[in-house]
């Protein structure tokens, strides 16, 4: 079936639609109680604005600077973490590439860690020494695995693939010594932070900074949609269509890896997101890439957020880290689309 534009934005649209719905619902459930005609109540009140009659509008202070915030917060990381994974499978034609996988996770999440332990606070238009920290862990990865990979002679699957497996263990290693040696306060941090974790923002310019990172990460990769198709038929087919083939790998690799350096900084590890959603968008919408990123980003936001919401209520008044539910949720569901798609679809012709 051709893909046309109307197509495109119909799908994207009601996509989106969904995204909202969810990101709604999920607004109404706090960590002490669930949906209910008195929360729903409380919603109205917050629409009044900060201040009622003169007095604070403690409503408005719940849903707004502290559920919304957060909601905002899981949307921008689910769909930065399913939209490169969609990358890097492409990249790779393996079904089993995301972002941790291949290291990029843990070079950013070791960045974090060395931020976290040398006590850096510091902002740089809007965006946090955290959030610095990550990306460089992530570009150097991304350079060190893709230089590991040229050894064996030219950047192909495998040796990417196991550069990213030994990169990634090496990394995890030195991040749980890290963690290891800290005080207890920053060992407490870390641990959460490792477990994937939405911590409170004090401000609302690094969301905002974060945010438009990755929606800028987003559309240029969604540029490469066409390149990324031809090059799931395979690399001699994609060179003889005449693909830039390294060049078009590098920008997709280095542009997934800027937006899951923002993910990693702004929650900590979360696992699942990069390997479950863009199996599920590929199975109902099918493989071609100027659909895959864009669907896969909008069903990532709304998983991460419907995530965050369970980790919110399932043990209220406590919190559980939400990957711990990305975990629990998307372990189980990739087993079985993982004996499903091996069932039905060979990868290479996907």
């Amino acid at each position: 079936m051709i893909l046309t534009s109307k197509k495109l934005i119909l799908r994207c649209g009601l996509a989106g639609l969904l995204l909202i719905v969810v990101m709604v619902a999920c607004l109404m459930i706090g960590s002490r109680n669930q949906l209910s005609t008195g929360e729903y109540l409380s919603f109205f009140k917050a629409l009044h604005g900060p201040e009622i009659d003169g007095l604070p509008n403690v409503h408005y202070e719940i849903f707004f600077r502290s559920r919304f915030p957060r909601i905002v917060l899981a949307a921008i990381v689910g769909a930065a973490l399913a939209c490169s994974g969609v990358v890097f499978q492409a990249i790779l034609r393996n079904p089993l590439a995301d972002p941790y996988i291949l290291g990029v996770s843990s070079g950013a999440g070791l960045g974090s860690i060395i931020a976290v332990m040398l006590g850096w606070t510091w902002t740089f238009w809007g965006l946090s020494a955290l959030t610095a920290a990550s990306f460089i862990g992530a570009m150097g990865t991304v350079w060190l695995v893709w230089n590991i990979g040229k050894v064996t002679g030219r950047v192909h699957v495998t040796g990417l693939l196991l550069a990213g497996v030994v990169v990634n263990a090496l990394f995890s290693a030195v991040i749980m010594f890290l963690s290891s040696i800290a005080t207890a306060s920053k060992f407490q941090t870390t641990m959460l932070w490792l477990m994937g974790n939405f911590a409170e923002l004090d401000q609302i310019s690094p969301l905002v900074a974060s945010g438009i990172i990755v929606l800028l990460g987003i559309v240029f990769l969604m540029l490469l949609g066409n390149q990324l198709n031809i090059l799931s038929f395979g690399r001699q087919d994609a060179r003889t269509l005449g693909v830039p083939i390294e060049r078009t790998c590098f920008l997709a690799f280095g542009c997934a890896a800027l937006i899951t350096s923002v993910a990693v900084s702004l929650s900590g590890l979360v696992g699942f997101v990069g390997l479950v959603v863009p199996h599920a968008v590929r199975l109902v919408a099918g493989p071609d890439h100027r659909q895959l990123i864009p669907l896969s980003a909008i069903i990532g936001a709304a998983f991460l957020v419907l995530a965050d919401a369970v980790a919110r209520v399932v043990v209220a008044p406590a919190m559980l880290p939400v990957g711990v539910v990305t975990a629990m949720v998307g372990g189980p569901f990739f087993l079985i689309l993982l004996i499903r798609y091996t069932k039905t679809v060979h990868w290479g012709n996907a």
